[in-house]
């Protein structure tokens, strides 16, 4: 049965990354261009995103996998898997990411000429940082990959043993309102240890934090969909009361930032508010999900299949635009409308009339011919 409750959640993942890279441009962190005035309370809203987009999208992606993996043997999964996944990184490496690239060296003063020279005689020259061959926001589609290349074999013994004992477990802790925070142990070790030592770099190499954080979600997916209901009835019934969890434990978190931003008390605290408030919007997240989303719509059919080429197409689109506005003498409300309205607009234009109607292009960028 189509659960359209996880891909309502889906098209809901990805559209607040386009607008949390939107926000990007505004932030004072480093991106690859920035406005010509950048406002630090952008930080709050986009921490507060970062603790549960991600594990959304990870644990949505180990939930599809279920579904994606229940008619196939295990190497026709991974065959069905590289072209989803990394048929596109690669053409979207050649093709998408390089003015990103172009634009992030223009700005460092480490470049100077046309796309065209860049694209034929420096594009290609060695890997990123210290290079220019990068993935760039596309990062995630190769540590999917790699995710399920390891973690298949556990993937297929649960599909093997339905009644293995982690399932039963899984059964009894997610059908308490509580017990279902217990999955979080896991969870807080490398928060606490690695990301301290080695914060996320999108890079594979050295990333330990990202490659021990995000794969428990992406396992976590798969298991609770094998456990049937269980985990989607306790989100349902008690929605409520994990979006009241999570609003207070926002604030929460907010406060202790505010209070202690380093020292000992931050270095463990920290993170274990972060783990609690992340959980607790994606238990609200699916309890709202499950019981207002979960139904057939034309929309959603047409979202589902476009928003996997939005993915591949926005950050370049935003890159491209902030990079010619960014010195205009205007506000923070009209240039985040404008680069948001041309993303989005770019998105569609290209999806509807390229990308959806050429049937040769349509597996580029991870659809069905």
């Amino acid at each position: 049965m189509r659960r359209y409750d996880l891909d309502w959640l889906r098209v809901l993942a990805f559209s607040l990354l386009i607008m949390h890279h939107v926000s990007f441009f505004f932030v004072p962190w480093e991106w690859v261009v920035k406005n010509n005035i950048v406002y630090k309370w952008m930080a709050v809203p986009m921490q507060f995103m970062s603790q549960w987009r991600l594990p959304l999208l990870f644990l949505i992606s180990g939930m599809g996998t279920f579904y994606a993996l229940s008619k196939k043997t295990g190497s026709q999964f991974l065959r069905e898997r590289f072209k989803r996944l990394i048929i596109p990184l690669v053409i979207a490496m050649i093709f998408i990411t390089p003015p990103q690239t172009y634009i992030e060296r223009l700005e460092k003063g480490q470049f100077d000429g046309s796309f065209f020279e860049f694209f034929t005689t420096q594009a290609f020259n060695g890997f990123y940082p210290e290079g220019n061959i990068f993935w760039h926001h596309l990062w995630f589609l190769c540590y999917l990959f790699i995710f399920c290349i390891v973690l298949l074999p556990a993937f297929l013994y649960i599909r093997k043993h339905p009644e293995a004992r982690i399932i039963q477990v899984a059964k009894r802790i997610t059908a308490s309102p509580l017990g279902i925070y217990s999955v979080l142990i896991p969870l807080y070790i490398p928060l606490a240890f690695l990301y301290p030592i080695y914060p996320h770099n999108l890079l594979l190499v050295g990333d330990w934090y990202a490659l021990s954080y995000y794969p428990i979600y992406f396992f976590y997916g798969f298991v609770l969909v094998s456990a049937g209901e269980t985990f989607f009835v306790t989100a349902q019934k008690y929605r409520k009361g994990y979006l009241v969890a999570a609003l207070v434990l926002t604030a929460v978190y907010m406060a202790f930032k505010l209070r202690y931003e380093t020292g000992t008390l931050a270095y463990f605290v920290e993170p274990l508010l972060k783990v609690i408030n992340a959980w607790s919007w994606l238990l609200a997240l699916f309890g709202f999900a499950h019981t207002y989303c979960n139904k057939r719509s034309a929309a959603l059919t047409y979202a589902n299949e476009a928003v996997y080429p939005f993915y591949i197409l926005h950050q370049t689109i935003i890159v491209i635009i902030g990079y010619n506005i960014k010195d205009w003498e205007m506000g923070f409300a009209g240039k985040f409308l404008i680069i948001a309205a041309a993303t989005f607009g770019g998105c569609w234009i290209l999806y509807e009339f390229v990308i959806r109607r050429i049937k040769w292009l349509r597996p580029l960028f991870g659809l069905k011919r």
